[in-house]
């Protein structure tokens, strides 16, 4: 459970912009942060990372909190998100999974079979302490700067599980979906839970806000998405809307997934490069319901271009931004490898000067 002094620190922050901007408030400025700002884009990130496996990185909390913090004291941003991975859960419980460099997380036996199902292991909160104590280090060093915890979302856990990696077509995933909706949904509330357990780990020790990532949901159809995925997701972001901190919900290629993954029950949707701002609040927008929240989009390759460039698509979204109740300026994906964190530094101070 939460501190005494954990919950006064998160009352403190009331008024930062992203937590105003999250619940749909007019913050002082526009708030920016990026997903894997903490990262390989930053030679400090490189150097402590030399020779840590990512997972070790990921359960050190002297590491984490490390990591954590260095793009917030190079770039200004407005939010920390804590340093982990989505399949941070599935191995501190046991199942043997392992992030293979330019691969991504690889599973030692894909999970296809009710055996299989049956046989993984259930969450258990002590095996996450090392995040907590991480997130305890980083409240006593952030000051003023919200801290957002993060989990991978059901279906794109399972679909790591079932395809044994990365997959491009999620074959294996859809064919058990549909052959076996009984299993699916047995797995995936297994994964919900999973998830919901390194949720209230997070923000038991303080966290401000949480997103969820369902990396692999732009995949799917919406009719599949609101059979297959949208019940455990929203059991996840219904225990995680306990705690009364903004819940943010993202997905990549998820155009057609908005109000679904709205109705799941996101207060800040996030919106990929695909779908511009001002059209994302359009269909995110429910006659007689609170207007919506967005988050994004710039597309992370754009940083790649010249200044003038990057200039010019900043301005536009923050305008398409003013369109929604509130607004969080991010990428509509990841920080490459190979962005100039200078660059970033520049977005952050054009945010903040609109």
């Amino acid at each position: 459970m939460m501190t005494t002094s954990q919950a006064s620190a998160r009352r403190e922050l009331a008024d930062a912009p992203l937590l105003v901007a999250a619940r749909g408030g007019r913050p002082s400025r526009v708030p920016v942060w990026f997903m894997r700002q903490a990262g390989r884009s930053l030679p400090e990130y490189r150097e402590v990372r030399e020779g840590v496996p990512m997972l070790t990185a990921c359960l050190d909390p002297e590491l984490l909190a490390e990591i954590t913090l260095q793009p917030v004291r190079r770039h200004g941003v407005d939010a920390a998100i804590l340093f982990s991975d989505i399949v941070v859960p599935l191995y501190a419980a046991g199942v043997e999974i392992d992030i293979v460099p330019g691969t991504g997380p690889v599973v030692a036996t894909p999970v296809r079979s009710r055996d299989a199902v049956r046989g993984l292991p259930r969450s258990d909160p002590d095996r996450l302490r090392a995040v907590a104590d991480g997130v305890g280090l980083l409240l006593s060093r952030l000051g003023d700067t919200p801290l957002i915890g993060f989990a991978g979302a059901p279906f794109t856990l399972a679909s790591y599980l079932i395809e044994g990696g990365p997959s491009r077509n999620h074959e294996h995933t859809k064919a058990l979906m549909h052959s076996d909706p009984l299993l699916w949904h047995e797995l995936a509330d297994t994964l919900a839970e999973l998830t919901l357990t390194f949720l209230r780990v997070q923000l038991d020790a303080g966290v401000d806000a949480i997103q969820l990532f369902d990396s692999w949901a732009g995949a799917l159809s919406e009719r599949d998405y609101r059979e297959f995925v949208l019940p455990h997701s929203a059991k996840v972001l219904a225990g995680a809307g306990e705690y009364g901190v903004p819940r943010v919900h993202f997905g990549v290629g998820t155009g057609e997934l908005l109000t679904a993954m709205r109705e799941a029950g996101a207060d800040v949707v996030g919106v990929d490069w695909r779908v511009p701002l001002d059209e994302a609040v359009r269909r995110l927008a429910s006659p007689g319901g609170p207007d919506p929240v967005v988050q994004g989009n710039l597309d992370p390759a754009l940083l790649m271009a010249p200044w003038p460039v990057v200039e010019a698509e900043v301005r536009r979204i923050v305008e398409e931004g003013r369109t929604a109740a509130g607004h969080i300026f991010n990428l509509g994906h990841g920080v490459l490898p190979q962005t100039d964190p200078g660059v970033l530094s520049k977005v952050v101070e054009l945010v903040h000067s609109l």
